[in-house]
């Protein structure tokens, strides 16, 4: 049994070394290069969901929206809502920035002190759109200022994301009402 194990041992490591290379090489491009200086004031307000990865948190919702406003303890405070079946559902959070030297990485937490990364990745100098992601290739959002966004800009940003490492393909477009 000792040789059988001391021969899988070897095996084991590389497979498992391999594994997380993969993993490694699997991460969405989280860089953000940006010609203008980011001010949280203008990003704060709301935001429509123009499309997303599907997940647990807001599989079925429709109209969603996020509004970003301050809070007194100088945290950010979050309000994601949307309808599912007729009925709204809200979900508060807060978030704070990641670092004071990344204003555009911020820090998400729905549930006491877990926080998640939130990458404002693609930021139009009037903070009329925006890409969102993480620091996994499981959550990607595309935002704007308004229900519905132009062709040009939405192919744009998918554009984007698919060079950044992201599959477009599992977007899901949200339905937001008309203008």
């Amino acid at each position: 049994m000792k040789r059988l194990i001391s021969r899988l041992l070897p095996v084991l490591f590389i497979l498992v070394t391999l594994s997380c290379k993969t993993h490694e090489m699997a991460q969405p491009d989280q860089s953000i290069d940006s010609a203008f200086k980011f001010e949280l004031e203008e990003y704060l307000g709301a935001w429509y969901e123009i499309a997303r990865f599907d997940h647990k948190f807001e599989r079925g919702l429709e109209q969603v929206t996020a509004t970003y406003s301050m809070r007194t303890d100088g945290k950010i405070k979050v309000l994601n809502q949307g309808y599912k079946d007729g009925k709204l559902k809200k979900a508060e959070g807060k978030a704070k920035l990641a670092a004071p030297d990344t204003p555009r990485r911020l820090k998400v937490s729905f549930f006491l002190f877990f926080y998640a990364p939130y990458n404002i990745l693609e930021l139009d100098e009037d903070y009329t759109y925006a890409l969102i992601g993480s620091e996994t290739e499981d959550y990607l959002w595309i935002l704007s200022r308004t229900p519905q966004m132009d062709d040009e800009t939405y192919q744009m940003l998918l554009e984007n994301a698919k060079k950044r490492g992201y599959d477009t393909s599992k977007l899901i477009e949200v339905k937001q009402p008309l203008q």
